[in-house]
């Protein structure tokens, strides 16, 4: 049978007005975070507040006089927990614990539990207080937490792709990760308490590179650098860097973290792609020169030269009898017509409008010269918001230029449209016709009918552009964008 509750003595009033036993009382009545509970010497439930039913499920009634290993799961109770925790409190005064206790209604928490061996003043064991707290949410985020902590470990031990360590405050290794000691080539036990300027070329660390980076860092909370670095071996490779101050409690530096990536092949790769389009972009300027002193001498000494045959044919033939004038006239026909020809060759060479008028202007004026012989209607239609650079300008004007032969040669179309705008730091040109249209799966390889492709796609990458082709409907749209800024394009034609 459960003991009765032991009367308490009167230990005076509170600043309240109340009695210590009414204090108490209100306490017990009150606390709904604490389980707070008296056991008899035996471990029975002889008092009970609304915490403990609130965390618990029982009821005052429903629980008093029972014995508190109800609390305890069945293997506990199999392996003689609850009667363990009696006997230390009862021997040292107190026990705490942590653990799974139940509810009422069978499900499981995980709690926080203190108990109290109470003695009167005869040192006889009276019972024990019992103060239990619902720990499971902070459980939870405490394991979330270490589940959170070991995945990224483990992430970070593991990635072999970057260079992820720690550094201490004055720039010594603390951690080391798979792709450190793939990229650097130390292991961690040769590495961890060295100073990170080991990864710095000797210029570097004589210009204060590595203590400039951590200053950086500690002043804008980051800092990023491409530079050269030195392997265990010696040998040089490319590598972005990443440094990021640490901080604990208080705003205190704890370290930094370094995230490394090499980035030898691709550097390797810009290069070789630049110095490719200084080629290409030498040869198209050689080209274009060709061109323009060719185009030059048309127009000052082949083109006059023809002219004054042709006109002297005539002159002559007006003087000779039959049949011997009418051959005349036909040999002045055919060198007006050669004269036209090498016109147009030279238009075609170096357009007349390109030197002295806008982009738009002078494709109005290429086509207004071609497109009634092509059959052709067309239209010109600029956003521009301001001029591109001549070098852009000549990029756009040939690679449109292509197109719209293309269009006369294989297109059959009626009508064809230009359109230029900004777009970035570049222009966008596209070039639509309504006719035949292209197989989407064409192969677009050079070949007898394919130069002119690759020849506007070499144009537009060269510079640092793109290209493309595809069928609409109807017809076909060339695309390409080519950057506008001036220190863009010289900075490719270097």
């Amino acid at each position: 049978m459960a003991l009765q509750r032991p009367p308490l003595e009167p230990l005076g009033t509170s600043a309240l007005g109340l009695s210590a036993q009414d204090t108490l009382h209100l306490l017990e009545r009150n606390i709904r975070d604490y389980a707070i509970f008296m056991l008899d010497p035996t471990g029975h439930v002889v008092s009970w507040n609304v915490g403990a039913e609130r965390i618990k499920g029982y009821t005052e009634q429903e629980i008093r006089g029972k014995h508190f290993s109800v609390f305890y799961p069945a293997e506990d109770i199999a392996a003689g927990k609850p009667a363990r925790e009696l006997e230390i409190a009862t021997a040292e005064g107190r026990v705490e614990d942590e653990g799974w206790r139940l509810r009422k209604d069978g499900t499981r928490f995980w709690a926080n539990v203190v108990i109290t061996a109470l003695f009167d003043d005869q040192r006889q064991l009276r019972g024990f207080g019992k103060v239990t707290r619902d720990m499971t949410d902070r459980r939870a985020a405490e394991e979330a937490l270490r589940d959170s902590e070991e995945r990224f470990r483990l992430l970070v031990q593991d990635v072999s792709d970057y260079a992820i360590f720690m550094l201490d405050p004055t720039g010594h290794v603390e951690s080391w990760n798979a792709g450190a000691q793939r990229i650097k080539g130390y292991t961690e036990q040769e590495i961890h308490g060295k100073h990170f300027s080991v990864f710095y070329p000797t210029e570097d660390i004589a210009l204060g590179r590595p203590e400039h980076n951590l200053e950086t860092a500690l002043l804008e909370g980051r800092v990023e650098d491409e530079g050269g670095r030195v392997r265990k071996d010696g040998t040089r490779f490319w590598a972005n860097v990443v440094i990021t101050a640490l901080y604990g409690d208080q705003r205190r530096l704890r370290g930094f973290s370094k995230v490394t990536r090499d980035m030898t092949e691709r550097r390797e790769a810009e290069q070789s792609l630049d110095e490719r389009r200084r080629l290409l972009t030498h040869l198209i300027q050689s080209q274009e020169s060709e061109w323009r002193r060719i185009a030059a001498e048309l127009h000052a000494s082949s083109i006059p030269d023809l002219d004054s045959v042709s006109r002297s044919q005539r002159e002559l033939a007006e003087q000779l009898p039959e049949p011997h004038a009418t051959q005349l006239r036909e040999l002045a026909a055919r060198a007006e017509a050669a004269t036209d020809q090498l016109r147009a060759l030279g238009a075609r060479l170096r357009p007349p409008g390109i030197d002295r008028s806008s982009l738009a202007a002078a494709l109005e004026d290429y086509l207004a010269a071609n497109a009634a012989e092509w059959g052709l209607s067309y239209t010109v239609n600029s956003r521009l918001e301001s001029e591109p650079p001549p070098d852009a300008t000549l990029t756009i004007f040939r690679i449109c230029q292509e197109a719209l032969t293309n269009v006369h040669k294989h297109a059959r179309a009626k009508n064809v449209s230009v359109t230029l705008s900004h777009t970035g730091s570049g222009v966008l040109t596209r070039v639509s016709d309504d006719g035949v249209g292209i197989d989407g799966s064409a192969d677009l390889r050079p070949g007898p009918d394919h130069y002119g492709v690759v020849e506007m796609r070499e144009r537009a990458e060269t510079v640092g552009g793109w290209w493309t082709m595809r069928p609409t409907q109807p017809g076909t749209l060339v695309e390409f964008w080519v950057p506008a800024l001036r220190r863009r394009v010289s900075k490719v034609l270097t």
